[in-house]
């Protein structure tokens, strides 16, 4: 395991190119198991990118940096503990699950309700 440091907070630009910061460093023993990260907006310019930790004392965590390339919108950092099930089908972080190794293939009953 190794010391790891995220950020919390927010951070913009604002439209005479002042940065307006609020972010604060968090640091902690573990190790990254996987990332995910997926655009959410039109030519590339948001998107969310998220990383899963286990921690020294076992607990999972996902930081979980939003971003956004138009000045004045922020870029959103934040920290959550979860469990399995989030990282299982239907859980909060499902995609960053399976890209971690913790996915696992639907069920015909969860396939079929997607529909």
């Amino acid at each position: 395991m190794e010391t790891i440091e995220v950020f919390i907070g927010s951070s913009r630009i604002l439209s005479g190119g002042q940065v307006v910061d609020t972010l604060r460093p968090v640091s902690f023993v573990g190790e990254k198991l996987g990332e995910y990260a997926t655009l959410t907006g039109d030519n590339d310019t948001r998107g969310i990118k998220e990383r899963l930790f286990r921690v020294n004392d076992g607990r999972l965590i996902v930081h979980v940096k939003a971003w956004s390339r138009w000045q004045g919108e922020p870029d959103t950092h934040s920290l959550h503990e979860v469990t399995e099930a989030d990282l299982q089908p239907n859980g909060r972080f499902e995609f960053l699950g399976a890209a971690s190794g913790f996915g696992r293939p639907l069920t015909l009953d969860e396939a079929l309700s997607e529909n």
